[in-house]
């Protein structure tokens, strides 16, 4: 699984990070600090409920990859 993120969108809600700050680290200013995530095993779930928190939809969950 493998997450892609449009950061040109992050807005800075960080409801991502409250989910799981290990799969959505944040840069200093609170923005989503990464583009592109493998998502480790036994974290599926935190990486679809993450991408589900984002209120700008910006973040998009490959299965499979």
């Amino acid at each position: 699984m493998k997450i892609r993120i449009d950061k040109a969108k992050c807005v800075g809600n960080a409801r991502c990070a409250a989910v799981s700050a290990e799969l959505f680290p944040l840069n200093d200013e609170g923005y989503i600090a990464v583009e592109e995530i493998d998502v480790p095993p036994g974290m599926e779930e935190a990486a679809l409920r993450g991408a589900r928190a984002c209120p700008e939809r910006i973040i998009v969950v490959e299965e499979g990859k």
